[in-house]
Order: C-alpha cells, then structure tokens, then sequence
C-alpha cells in the first residue's frame, strides 16, 4: 500500500503537522479582512472558547478570498457575535489593557459556566442493568449495548470546530475534562456486562494519537468475546488526511484496523465531515481509500450548523460524494444545548425541510442517514416530520436510541413550535400530560395521550 505519488496528491502530503492557536489568531484573521477592532473581538471569543487550526486546513481547505464568509473558515475560526456582546466587550477591554492571565481566566470561567459546558449527561457513567458500580473514569455507558471511551491522549483534535459540543474538554480548566488512561479498566467492565457490545472511542479525536498509543487501548478489547465492533470518532479524514497517508505512521496504523477486522470484529470509522468542501482534496480520498481498503466501514455524520451547512443543496452534494466515495452516510445531528448553540442551532421545523430537501434527491444508498437527530439526555430523538392530528399541528418523533430500550422505534408527539431548537423547548401534544420519557408524578393520573385524538 506504498504511496508514490505524495507530491501529486496535496502540496502539504509528507508535511510535519503545524498547529495554530489564539496567538496566531490575530495574523490569520487579518488574513480575512477583518479590521482591528473585529481582530479584538475574535481574540475575546477564542479566550472564551478554544481555537485550534492547522497548517492543513489554512492552505488547502479555506478560499480566503471568501473569508470571513467561507464555510470552512466559519468551520474553524470564532465568531465575534458568537457570545453575548457584553461578554466580548468585557474580555475584549481585559485584552486591551493587557491584563494578567489570571484575571483573564477568571472572566472566561464565569462566562463558560453559563454555557452548559456538559449537556446531556455526558459526566456520568450510566448502567442500566446494575446502576449501582462506581463510575470509571472516562467511561460513558448511556445505551445498553455502547460504551463510550475517552482515552487521555485523545482528547484535542488536529482543528476544533467552533461549534463543538465538547468545547469543555479542550480550554485547559481540569474540572471540565474527562479521560482515562486505563484500558484494563474498560476491559473488565466489559467482560461484567456481556449485553456491551460495541465500543466507541471518542474525545477529542482518537485519531490525534499515534499508532504505539492507540495500538494499547484497541489490542486489549480484540480478546473480549462479547464485543462485536469497534467505533473511532474522528474528523482527520477532514482537517488531517495526513494521518492515514503520509504520516511516519500511517501503514502502521493501517495494520492496526486490519488486525481488528482479522479478529472477527467489524472497525467502524466514524467520519465527521461538516461541509462537501472537506472531502474535495485528493489527499481525503487517498485516506478514504486506504482506510476502506483495510475492510473498515467509514459512516459519516455531522451536525446541522447555522451558517456551515444549512441548506439542503449542501446535504445533498456532501451524501452523493460520500457514496461515490464508498462511505455510508448515517446521521444528522441537531447542534446540542451547549456552548454558542444560539448562534449556531437551526429550529427543528427548518431542520426537518433541509434534511428532508436533501434525502428526498438522494438514491437509496445516502438513504442510510437517519436525521435530523438531537441526542439528548434520555437518548437520540429523530424528527420525522410534522403533521396535524385531529387539528393540531404536530412534530413527529421517535427514539433511534433510548437509554429505556422500551422506547426505541416508538412515535411521539409534540406540539409545533416553529422556534424551538432542542427537545426540551418542545411541549407534549393530543392531550399528553407527559412525554413517553418523562416520569409520571403522583398526580398525574392523565395518562400520555388521549386515544381519542389520534
């Protein structure tokens, strides 16, 4: 699987990775237009929130000559209007007058616990068949068949997303991060809950690590019967094709996903991928390649992000290349009720036509995607459409994950809001006292819907 032609497929192929952080914001950013004064209040955000580019992403993805407008700019590159203004005028004065860090820090942290730095419960172990274990460390188990592992030398990414619902993990404060470095941990646990199927390593991005690391975590779990696949969570085939090409590492990590098909184990590549304009390099489609040929299965997803991607034509061509390519489409996400999500979310009934505008021009191999999908805290709720039901207008719902496996596949009903963004500005509809989720309180004694109306 030797690569020749590295030099015809991307002037940074065989490049050592350069990243860019806040210190360079000002000599990037100026690079797009913006005037001093909108420099100030880009740098106020990116202390607030993290920024993190590479040299990659700067030379081949983002056409200034369309920046600030270009969507792989906005991809990566704060906003100043991304927080309430009072916000950035505050941060923006402290940078002015050059204050100390530790005031600097102290502004940033009160602004960020404002921003529900961990939404969903993302914090907590969750067991559904013995509730009663002492969380491990770096281990998320909200589904029955999935846990979640956050290994600790993966938790930055080779370029953050300014809409990155796990932002918390990456601005340097140790009460907001989440990892572990203990695999045998994670394997144990395993073998105590044989229902665990499917592992997901996520972050951050497993795939900042390099192979010698990534190697300990994935080796152990090729022992554990149980399990039948194993996922990565991953934007490099995005911002770093690098690391499946031309890295040092790149056949190493390679053989890596080969042996974890040789053990009888499917190796799901979770592949996010916010824009069609990532995946137009000849250095993504080599790695795409590369990886596939390994018997690895590449699914895509992303969310549905004001200002990125929030039109159908974008969906559309972004699945049709994804299927040429040999990827499956699988979700998309509504942006979660966490961080700058005011700038970022799109409404639930504009986000049902986009996806429905996109699906309904797609053959039947894109039509693998499931969306527009919110993963909230009692589980992944898919908006099916909207409707009206003995005259209410209604949105359709249903669980493709539910932390109550009950749930799973059964429609619910909630009243039309053209504003809402997120389930829990939704309301019950037909009559329901209650969502299927939501616990009854004692006197409650209405029931969920009336027959009746439906």
């Amino acid at each position: 699987m030797s690569l020749t032609h590295d030099a015809a497929l991307s002037p940074s192929a065989g490049r050592r990775f350069r990243a860019y952080t806040t210190k360079h914001l000002d000599e990037l950013t100026a690079r797009a237009g913006l005037g001093a004064d909108e420099r100030l209040a880009v740098r106020a955000v990116a202390n607030v929130l993290p920024f993190r580019v590479n040299s990659y992403v700067v030379d081949e993805l983002i056409d200034w000559d369309a920046a600030p407008d270009d969507p792989i700019y906005r991809l990566v590159f704060p906003q100043a209007d991304m927080l309430p203004q009072p916000d950035v005028a505050r941060i923006a004065d402290l940078l002015r007058k050059d204050a100390p860090r530790k005031e600097l820090n102290q502004a940033a942290n009160e602004i960020r616990a404002r921003l529900n730095p961990h939404p969903a419960g993302q914090m907590e172990l969750n067991v559904p068949k013995a509730g009663n274990e002492e969380p491990i460390p770096g281990v998320q188990h909200k589904y029955a068949e999935t846990a979640l592992f956050f290994p600790k030398q993966g938790q930055t990414c080779h370029a953050y997303c300014t809409y990155c619902f796990r932002w918390a993990q990456f601005v340097g404060e140790p009460d907001l991060k989440f990892a572990s470095s203990e695999i045998d941990q994670l394997v144990s646990y395993l073998y105590e809950h044989p229902e665990v199927t499917s592992v997901l390593f996520t972050g951050g991005d497993p795939m900042i690590m390099g192979e010698g690391v990534i190697s300990r975590y994935i080796e152990p779990l090729l022992q554990v019967e149980t399990l039948e696949s194993i996922r990565i969570g991953t934007k490099a085939l995005a911002y770093w094709p690098q690391r499946f090409v031309t890295d040092p590492d790149a056949e190493e990590t390679l053989r890596l996903f080969e042996r974890v098909i040789a053990s009888g184990k499917n190796l799901a590549f979770m592949a996010h991928f916010s824009h069609p304009n990532e995946m137009a390099p000849d250095l993504v489609q080599e790695a795409v390649r590369r990886i596939r040929d390994t018997g690895s299965v590449i699914r895509t997803q992303a969310p549905l992000i004001r200002t990125i991607n929030d039109d159908s034509a974008t969906w559309e061509r972004m699945w049709r290349t994804q299927v040429r390519q040999g990827m499956v489409p699988y979700y998309m996400f509504v942006e979660r009720d966490t961080g700058p999500k005011d700038y970022f979310a799109v409404p639930l009934a504009d986000a049902y036509e986009i996806f429905r505008g996109a699906y309904k021009n797609v053959s039947g191999l894109a039509r693998t995607v499931r969306g527009p999908s919110m993963s909230a805290t009692p589980g992944k709720v898919c908006v099916d459409g909207v409707t009206e039901i003995a005259g209410e207008k209604v949105f359709v719902l249903h669980f493709i994950q539910a932390r109550d496996p009950e749930l799973v596949g059964k429609p619910f009903f909630a009243k039309y809001d053209e504003k809402a963004t997120w389930l829990f500005d939704l309301e019950p509809a037909l009559g329901a006292a209650r969502f299927p989720y939501e616990e009854p309180s004692p006197a409650d004694t209405s029931g969920l819907v009336d027959p009746a109306r439906v």
